[in-house]
């Protein structure tokens, strides 16, 4: 008897080391069955690897919308020791727990990165439309003292992203990315695009979205955020090269009513000789809401759009138009999309077809949103869009409610089939199929002109698209202002560069006065805050001026010589000196992975800036740090959304207007990261890194201030971008560290630098011996300068920003493209 019950137990033991044991090495990692769960775990590269799980009884079988890069031939070991696999390649370990199929993460040399909970994942039944599928969930459990940041453009003024619970569904003016990157060197990709559930607490961190077929995420090392960055897009896709002339300042409104006052807005800046790049044609060019997004001009006050475009043109300036998901039901569009049933049943923008608010629901619009999941809605997207608009020769696409617009939410809304399942399955992918099915048609059509969109969602993966993505209809407000900066920076983390908001903020009626629509331009609470939004806007990848009640070019605000309109002139001017600068960074962006607005965790070990949300780099050189507090008027609390926005009823607690004087100084506290000295850029003042001091301000200056190291070059003057070539630039050097820069040029707007055409000119200072080296230029591209000449400066306090070029000058350097060296 003794001895059947020592064969039970033996074979018992037995089975329960197989179970322990039981996995297969694949290709890519392994694949093991635990408690029933299947896992698989998949490396991309030494850096990236891929976490599958889902139930046994199951088949998961997956094509990622955001996830572009195939598996590359990675070496790794497998080592097992107890109930622990380890997985090991040059630059990640991964653990798998066999009992529990818990995975956890650590670096090459076993520093611990994060793990998973245990018993943290979890599958709860759900039918999706008919569909057997499930909620899924992972729980991770993050170091108490970790900060974390992404999750795309959040309007919670946070930078860490700790402690809080945001539930992700795309809308106005919240663009989510199911990602989040940490100051522990790693990010992870939650590769879902159903509603989601990010939630963080001190016990757990997790994603739980409500539709899955299994649990799927990517976890990447990189060892800090621009490592991390680079994997996420070495994932997701590259950044392609904007427009050179993207980079200039942009004017527009909610909205120009006649093509005539389109091309007058453009007339009026060359006449006031004001710089200007980009005009912007908003909705209604179409006519009526049942023709709507016609991508055609049958309103009336568009007759000769040809003449418009060429208008423009001749001005030296751009044109893009707006461009919507949806489209009425009078339009060719709808019908063929209808027919061939792909479009959506749901609340949209605009709900009546009166355009009044709130909505005459008597007569309703009629209008839907297409499919973008479908690659023939797509084609037919662009064969409109292209003959209605494109072959006027636009230059870029306003892709207004890409998230779409979904009003008066239904749970059942979900339930719309799409080319890819439910909408619910699908439902935040909306903004990158629908601009990435732009994107690659007009690339297919021409490589003469780069692609360029400005859009208002995003997901992962979007930056492949030439998108620059802005935060929605955000409110007139100094709260609101504030929030844009962590919102900005925490959708850069997420390996998305280019971003920028509504300068001014979209809804400004609350500093209209007794109903006279437009009268907040000469609001000094207005006034106040439209220039300290233009300031910040200045510093960040698009510098584009919109919103609706108050019109925001520059001679609504007063006249030349007046502090209002002197500040804003300054600033547009400032935005265009730094153009060489700006450009250079961009290709750094495309070329070396970086990122245009850094976030000061990014660039500093420094534990006051990891929850810093007022104060970035713009570029890896100049320290922003915007005025963000109202310090000449009081601070108007606004409370609208996309929704109330649009009531332009009167209200009693409207700002009132005040005698208010701007050429009084003030000041505001900033604190210069440790490690680094510190040049204030307007004075050259020299600060020490690790102090916050207290800096003069004016209405026409925010703190700006540049680290030593520092190699800036300055443009010339310009009233559009391509004014003048970049053969007098001046060089400026920040002395105190050794520094680096290079200067980017090719042609400006064609794909050309994909095939090798374009320059690089690399400047070095040495701050021991005091010598500049200007490098043998490397490259070539079709109007390249030959020769030119670069003005060195060394920065001191006798050569700030408001001294003349011919008072700085330290040595002018006559080049050809052969290497040569000064010493200052």
């Amino acid at each position: 008897m003794k001895k059947v019950y020592f064969t039970l137990l033996t074979i018992f033991l037995m089975s329960l080391a197989a179970k322990a044991q039981s996995y297969q090495k694949t290709q890519l990692g392994l694949k093991a069955v635990i408690n029933a769960t299947v896992v698989e775990i998949q490396f991309y590269s030494p850096q990236i690897v891929r976490v599958i799980k889902y139930p046994e009884k199951d088949n998961f079988q997956k094509k990622s919308l955001s996830v572009i890069k195939n598996p590359e031939k990675t070496r790794f070991s497998i080592d097992k020791k107890a109930d622990k696999i380890l997985l090991k390649t040059d630059a990640l370990q991964v653990i798998l727990n066999s009992n529990t199929g818990s995975v956890s993460f650590a670096s090459h040399t076993g520093k611990a990165l994060l793990n998973e909970k245990e018993s943290g994942t979890v599958f709860t039944d759900f039918n999706d439309t008919g569909s057997k599928t499930y909620t899924v969930t992972q729980s991770f459990i993050l170091d108490k003292k970790e900060s974390v940041y992404g999750l795309g453009i959040l309007q919670n003024g946070k930078m860490s992203q700790r402690n809080q619970k945001v539930h992700m569904v795309q809308n106005n003016t919240w663009d989510f990315v199911t990602f989040f990157q940490s100051d522990k060197g790693y990010g992870l990709f939650w590769d879902n695009y159903s509603p989601t559930d990010f939630s963080d607490n001190p016990e757990e961190t997790s994603f739980k979205s409500e539709v899955g077929d299994g649990v799927d995420y990517y976890f990447m090392g990189g060892g800090n955020a621009d490592g991390v960055i680079a994997n996420m897009r070495g994932l997701t896709g590259q950044v392609p090269m904007f427009p050179k002339w993207t980079f200039g300042f942009w004017q527009s409104r909610e909205r120009y009513k006649s093509q005539n006052e389109t091309v007058e807005v453009v007339k009026k800046y060359r006449d006031l000789g004001v710089p200007l790049d980009g005009i912007i044609q908003d909705w209604q060019y179409w006519g009526d809401n049942y023709h709507w997004n016609g991508m055609s001009f049958l309103n009336p006050e568009f007759s000769k759009p040809q003449q418009m475009v060429d208008d423009i043109h001749n001005l030296n300036a751009h044109l893009i138009i707006s461009i919507w998901s949806s489209f009425g039901p009078k339009t060719p569009q709808f019908q063929e999309l209808k027919e061939k049933n792909m479009l959506m049943d749901f609340q949209t923008w605009p709900q009546s077809g009166k355009d009044v608010w709130p909505p005459d629901m008597n007569f309703p619009s009629g209008v839907q949103v297409y499919d973008p999941y479908n690659p023939e809605a797509r084609d037919i997207y662009w064969k409109y869009l292209n003959k209605g608009l494109f072959s006027f020769g636009i230059d870029g696409w306003w892709m207004d409610s890409t998230e779409p617009d979904h009003l008066d939410f239904k749970p059942k809304d979900f339930d719309n089939k799409t080319f890819l399942g439910s909408f619910r399955k699908v439902r935040n992918a909306f903004p990158l199929m629908a601009v990435g099915g732009v994107y690659d048609h007009q690339r297919e059509v021409t490589s003469d002109k780069r692609v360029f969109i400005l859009t208002r969602s995003a997901f992962a993966g979007q930056q492949r698209y030439g998108a620059n993505t802005w935060s929605g209809d955000v409110n007139s407000s100094w709260e609101m202002l504030r929030n844009q900066i962590p919102a900005g920076l925490n959708f850069s983390l997420c390996g998305i560069p280019y971003w920028n908001s509504d300068i001014g903020g979209f809804f400004a009626g609350a500093y209209n006065r007794g109903g006279n629509a437009g009268s907040g331009a000469k609001n000094p609470a207005y006034q106040e805050l439209y220039v300290r939004w233009l300031q910040f806007g200045a510093f960040t990848p698009m510098m584009r001026s919109h919103g609706t009640d108050v019109p925001r070019e520059i001679y609504q605000f007063g006249k030349k010589g007046e502090p209002i309109y002197d500040a804003i002139e300054k600033s547009i001017n400032l935005r265009y000196t730094l153009l060489p600068y700006i450009y250079s960074n961009a290709w750094k962006i495309t070329n070396g992975q970086s990122s245009m607005m850094r976030a000061l965790m990014m660039d500093f070990e420094d534990d006051k800036v990891k929850d810093m949300n007022s104060e970035y780099l713009f570029g890896q050189s100049i320290l922003v740090a915007p005025v963000i507090n109202a310090q000449y008027t009081p601070e108007t609390i606004v409370k609208t959304n996309e929704d109330t926005g649009w009531d332009k009823k009167d209200t009693s607690d409207k700002p009132k207007t005040l005698a208010v004087d701007f050429t009084q100084k003030k000041s505001k506290k900033v604190y210069l990261p440790a490690g680094a000295i510190w040049y204030d850029f307007w004075t050259n003042n020299k600060y020490n890194g690790g102090q916050e001091i207290e800096q003069e301000t004016a209405i026409d200056k925010i703190p700006l201030f540049v680290k030593a190291g520092s190699i800036i070059p300055i443009g010339p003057k310009v009233q559009y971008v391509n004014e003048k070539k970049w053969d007098d630039l001046e060089i400026r050097i920040y002395e105190g560290a050794d520094g680096e820069f290079t200067l980017y040029e090719d042609e400006g707007d064609n794909y050309n630098y994909e095939k090798g055409k374009y320059a690089t000119i690399t400047f070095k200072w040495n701050d021991s011996k005091k010598t500049v080296t200007v490098s043998k230029q490397k490259g070539s591209f079709s109007g390249m300068l030959k020769e030119r000449k670069f003005k060195v400066v060394k920065a001191s306090s006798k050569t700030g920003m408001s001294d003349t070029a011919s008072e700085q000058i330290d040595k002018v350097i006559s080049y050809n493209g052969n290497e040569v060296s000064i010493k200052l």
